[in-house]
């Protein structure tokens, strides 16, 4: 079944920003590399984009699905418009589309 289970924020400092999660809500990152950290409990995480060039302008929420090329072909179907093609990252691959009110959301499957 489908669900959100990611959060992806833009973070122009990225230290900044772990270190205001870890102390406000206690939370653990984990880094991926010098511009990417993300908290990996399993349940709706949050990742820090910290390369710009690569960060969505407003929060982007993640649907996590077990066929990335079904949910493309559906979201295509429905009237979406891809705006990234998929791409592999670091535990699996996903790509971003534009709803019908021109909202940015991304689906990924995981490796």
């Amino acid at each position: 079944m489908a669900r959100i289970n990611f959060i992806e924020l833009p973070a122009r400092d990225l230290g900044a920003a772990r270190t205001f999660y870890a102390t406000v809500f206690g939370w653990d990152l984990t880094d991926f590399g010098p511009s990417y950290s993300c908290t990996m409990t399993g349940n709706v995480d949050l990742g820090l984009q910290g390369d710009i060039s690569e960060a969505p302008r407003t929060p982007l929420p993640v649907v996590l699905v077990d066929d990335i090329e079904a949910a493309q072909t559906a979201v295509a179907d429905a009237g979406g418009t891809i705006s990234k093609p998929v791409f592999a990252f670091p535990g699996g691959r996903r790509f971003h589309f534009l709803d019908p009110n021109g909202l940015e959301l991304a689906i990924m499957q995981t490796d």
